[in-house]
């Protein structure tokens, strides 16, 4: 569904203004429609986050950019609560913006793409607090796959505890 959907913006709203989108995430916004968080490259190699809005009328579907910001006046990204399940967190830019994500693994996915983004077309990463970097940062293992290593270390995670729990105690 997603891949779906990601072909469909890119289709309506970024390939006519020449970009290309990376990532994009859905987040709650307003009780009125769907809204998402975007990731895109212009050709002049300008990374941009857009918030757009999803409007459907009868049978056609339409793609509306709120807001834009550039990704190097990006200031700060904080996850908020690193040690939670939280899917909050908040965008330092001029001004802040807090903004809430379907889920902790999607603001996980935002902030993978952003800082992939930011090494590769400026040669710096940005500034993230509150976020568990072993999701962020590739390792030898993960080599930036996304979301399905998140899952697998997750996993390897709760399989540890689990086997500690069984262990008897002295």
């Amino acid at each position: 569904m997603s891949s779906l959907l990601k072909e469909e913006m890119q289709k309506r709203l970024f390939r006519p203004e020449g970009q290309r989108l990376n990532e994009f995430i859905e987040i709650v916004y307003s009780t009125k429609g769907r809204y998402f968080l975007c990731v895109s490259v212009t050709k002049g190699k300008e990374v941009q986050i857009s918030m757009v809005k999803y409007i459907r009328s009868g049978l056609d579907d339409t793609y509306v950019r709120i807001q834009t910001w550039y990704l190097k006046d990006l200031i700060l990204l904080d996850g908020r609560e690193s040690d939670t399940d939280d899917p909050y967190f908040e965008m330092h830019f001029d001004k802040v913006y807090i903004l809430e994500a379907l889920s902790c693994a999607a603001k996980y996915s935002l902030a993978r793409c952003l800082t992939r983004l930011s090494g590769r077309y400026f040669k710096k990463e940005i500034k993230l607090v509150n976020f568990d970097l072993t999701y962020i940062k590739p390792t030898a293992i993960s080599s930036n796959r996304g979301d399905c290593m998140v899952l697998m270390q997750i996993c390897f995670y709760a399989f540890n505890l689990v086997c500690l729990s069984l262990c008897p105690v002295p």
